[in-house]
């Protein structure tokens, strides 16, 4: 279901300026320089409504994340949530990931997180997945050497479709659970889909992948 229009979209998101960014292209070849700082950075692709990569940046305030969403009523959502903890070491970007693509950035970040993407269902579409590898390689050129791709969904036929693509790809792959919430892994951090989902029963599938040179 799509999101109505928040109020006041506009003053609203005005308020939150400092947090969001609208163009990052002047960070190309210094991604980092967006915090000031020489902490370890890492992404959130598709943040939603933000209770993700605000939980993750309030256990671990030496790291900087950086979080991508088009939505900008989501965004928005995401936006007033993090100024409200007053937290310094998240920051927002409002746009498409492809834009990344530009990017030949210096300043590598360790770690990118993409949970309940898009499935695109139809075979057809699945070039737009974004475990696909036109999308892996895009990740491969923005982290470190051995970064790691955390991922997690509740479509199993995404899931198993992703697990083969990375190991197409020549990834690592470690901590493989079909039934994550079920499962041994200690430090899960839950989004809004997943609290939603596992309460329905829902299994939840995750793993991570590594880009060993």
């Amino acid at each position: 279901m799509r999101m109505r229009k928040k109020k006041h979209l506009h003053e609203r998101l005005d308020a939150c300026t400092g947090l969001i960014l609208y163009d990052i292209s002047e960070f190309n070849n210094d991604i980092k320089s967006i915090f000031l700082n020489n902490n370890p950075l890492r992404m959130e692709i598709g943040c939603g409504k933000g209770g993700f990569i605000l939980e993750m940046a309030k256990r671990n305030p030496q790291i900087n994340f950086l979080a991508i969403e088009k939505n900008m009523n989501v965004l928005l959502l995401a936006a007033e949530k993090i100024k409200a903890e007053g937290l310094k070491n998240v920051k927002l970007f409002a746009g498409d990931v492809n834009i990344l693509r530009q990017f030949e950035t210096e300043s590598k970040c360790e770690m990118i997180y993409i949970n309940f993407c898009d499935p695109w269902h139809k075979n057809s579409y699945r070039r737009r997945r974004l475990t696909h590898e036109q999308h892996l390689k895009l990740w491969e050129k923005l982290l470190c050497e051995n970064g790691e791709l955390h991922f997690k969904t509740d479509n199993q036929k995404l899931f198993e479709f992703s697990l083969n693509s990375f190991a197409d790809y020549g990834l690592k792959l470690r901590n493989i659970t079909f039934d994550l919430h079920n499962s041994d892994f200690k430090g899960n951090v839950m989004t809004e889909y997943e609290k939603l989902f596992s309460s329905q029963g829902q299994p939840i599938y995750r793993c991570e992948a590594i880009y060993t040179k």
